[in-house]
């Protein structure tokens, strides 16, 4: 199912290098992805990813999936903004630099 649309949705399940860069090149505002680490992990290594929102949560685990595995390039990063919610939150907006 490659770029089906719906209502402000496109589901893109295969090509998803050649889907994503077709998005942008249409000029999209903003292509989100929440909670998935495996589809970020898959994003990560096409190359896809222009801005991270990282939420650091006040908890700690001993297990769990990174968020960032088995990542071999360095991509630095630029922190253009951040917040700190009430519940101990914070919020890290990063660019790529």
């Amino acid at each position: 199912m490659q770029g089906q649309q719906l209502k402000n949705t496109t589901i893109i399940s295969d090509n998803i290098k050649e889907g994503i860069n077709s998005l942008k090149q249409k000029g999209e505002k903003e292509i989100v992805i929440f909670g998935s680490p495996s589809a970020a992990h898959s994003l990560m290594h096409l190359d896809l990813i222009d801005e991270y929102w990282l939420f650091v949560n006040p908890v700690l685990l001993g297990k769990g999936i990174s968020v960032f595995n088995n990542i071999e390039a360095i991509t630095k990063l630029k922190l253009i903004a951040s917040h700190t919610f009430s519940s101990g939150v914070v919020c890290l907006h990063y660019e790529r630099n």
